[in-house]
């Protein structure tokens, strides 16, 4: 067969099918060495020299990578924050930087105090109106525009095709944090975006056992050559044994994603009018803001995250949060379990989170039993 015109999830599946060679396993054996033998000459014909930018502990899963996002080449990280932060150290001082009011909390620290002290122009903007995105535009200065769709924890959506036009006019590239949507359900660069970048401790590996971050670049270019050279430098790598049990997660990607979604939407859509609910966030719900974009851009559902406003307020949120059985009360996301969390306290001053909005990370747990936990919680929550 032609593997060519495999579906995706076939690749994943398969791991794109790969074998080791040597033992015809075909599960990865798991490289170990920090090293390796240079020839007689003093060449590396191997292409390896040091683990640190050579482990061939990589090359499977940033191969699926490539493959699941249309890309042109991918890097493992230690950490979603290590790839990230990566994208933006290629930058240079007085670079100016555009990224979301709303996004991932952690990563938003680090732009507002390490970015800023290191010399990058950060400007923070309503990425969901296409508008203030043109507005914010500097044509020539602005050297990258920052995405991050469906965006932590109100779920907003970011149209990639309408700010990839936008600011390549202006001369910026467009990187997307797409961990929400994996690429079960959307693959920025067939719209146009420049770098993909998962948290793959979430949806990507699905198993809430190992930190880890990618990139996946449209081309080969001089940036992705500096964001290279800075995983290698700065040591941002994974280990041998998390890039195994990353790939071992990726096998099962399209099945938990599509059920987590699945899930999600019957989740949102029953409680959308609960009497204990003052809104649902989720942009599979008609009435959500970005719905009409999100139906163009994510295909096969909306993804497994969505957020509750309960009515009472901060206290009500808590003590729901505070009764639940079945949910676990943690922070992180993409995981085979259901999370819940009250997102303002882990996010503390300045969050845009309101103080009565509850987080859930749906797992695959049934999705009957999951809405019932919540149910009995909200009851409890406002006796």
């Amino acid at each position: 067969m032609d593997e060519t015109r495999l579906h995706p999830d076939s690749i994943a599946a398969q791991a794109l099918g790969w074998i080791d060679e040597q033992t015809r396993a075909i599960t990865p054996p798991i490289h170990v060495s920090s090293t390796y033998l240079r020839d007689p000459d003093n060449q590396y014909r191997s292409g390896r020299g040091y683990a640190r930018a050579d482990n061939p502990a990589f090359d499977q899963a940033e191969a699926v990578m490539v493959r699941l996002e249309h890309g042109a080449a991918a890097a493992l990280f230690s950490s979603g924050m290590a790839a990230a932060t990566a994208v933006f150290q290629a930058l240079a001082p007085g670079d100016h930087v555009l990224a979301p009011k709303v996004m991932y909390w952690s990563l938003r620290n680090w732009l507002m105090t390490f970015a800023t002290g290191w010399g990058l122009d950060v400007e923070f903007i309503d990425m969901t109106d296409s508008r203030a995105l043109e507005s914010a535009l500097r044509p020539g200065r602005t050297r990258l525009v920052w995405i991050e769709t469906p965006a932590n924890p109100l779920w907003t959506v970011t149209d990639i095709a309408a700010s990839v036009q936008l600011a390549h006019r202006a001369g910026a590239r467009v990187a997307v944090d797409s961990t929400v949507a994996s690429p079960v359900l959307t693959r920025p660069i067939e719209h146009g975006a420049d770098l993909v970048m998962h948290a793959a401790t979430k949806y990507l590996n699905g198993h809430s056992d190992l930190v880890a971050g990618v990139l996946v670049t449209r081309a080969d270019d001089e940036v992705w050559k500096r964001i290279k050279a800075i995983r290698a430098q700065l040591g941002g790598i994974l280990g041998s044994f998390e890039s195994w049990l990353l790939l071992r997660g990726m096998r099962t990607l399209y099945l938990r994603v599509r059920a987590a979604s699945a899930s999600a939407q019957r989740i949102a859509e029953h409680f959308a009018q609960h009497p204990q609910v003052e809104a649902v966030l989720y942009p599979g719900l008609p009435e959500a803001p970005g719905h009409a974009v999100a139906r163009r851009q994510m295909q096969g559902g909306f993804g497994g995250m969505l957020s509750i406003r309960t009515k009472g307020g901060e206290a009500a949120a808590i003590a729901t949060a505070a009764h639940v059985g079945l949910w676990k009360r943690a922070t992180s996301l993409g995981g085979c379990e259901s999370l819940i969390e009250h997102r303002a306290s882990v996010e503390g001053a300045g969050t845009p989170a309101p103080a009565d909005l509850l987080r859930l990370s749906v797992g695959i747990e049934n999705v009957d039993d999951l809405i019932e936990d919540l149910e009995q919680a909200l009851r409890r929550a406002h006796a």
